[in-house]
């Protein structure tokens, strides 16, 4: 459980992702914090746009969310991207929408080429509704864009300055 854990920083925001873009209509505009623990957490929340049936989250969705946790934890460790090679999600609850969710992102192994890490979607009583591990192969920026993508004016906004998170 996390209670009054300081923040040391918020991550930037991309301005297209499906998870964290701010100008996506259908992004869910999740904010990620770096924890004095080194963990990354996000209060977010999946709209009714998010469903697959009824009050359930579709589980797409779900697995992106996690899979976003789990590479933006790698950040405070080292300044690296990566992509994913593969991710295991389990569904424990069914995952609501048009509700505040937490979700944490932990690193689990961290080696020259490869980084894996465990990720959590929680409600607010801290019950785990899915989980994931994932592993990534770690990648520069410019390995990853298409060559005709300026990465820094597409995707990268300056975050705010942020102190603690409950």
């Amino acid at each position: 459980m996390i209670i009054n854990m300081k923040v040391k920083t918020k991550q930037c925001n991309s301005k297209m992702c499906i998870v964290c873009g701010l100008e996506n209509p259908n992004s869910l505009k999740a904010p990620f914090y770096e924890m004095e623990d080194g963990s990354v957490i996000s209060i977010f929340e999946f709209k009714e746009t998010h469903q697959s049936y009824p009050e359930r989250t579709h589980g797409g969705l779900i697995t992106a969310m996690l899979d976003e946790l789990g590479l933006r934890c790698i950040w405070p460790i080292e300044n690296t991207f990566g992509v994913t090679m593969e991710i295991t999600t389990k569904f424990r609850k069914p995952v609501p929408y048009n509700q505040k969710l937490k979700g944490i992102g932990k690193v689990i192994s961290n080696t020259p080429r490869f980084i894996q890490s465990h990720a959590e979607i929680l409600d607010l009583q801290d019950n785990i509704l899915a989980e994931a591990n994932i592993k990534y192969l770690k990648f520069l920026t410019d390995k990853i864009v298409l060559s005709n993508v300026n990465a820094e004016e597409h995707n990268i906004f300056v975050p705010d300055d942020v102190k603690e998170i409950n």
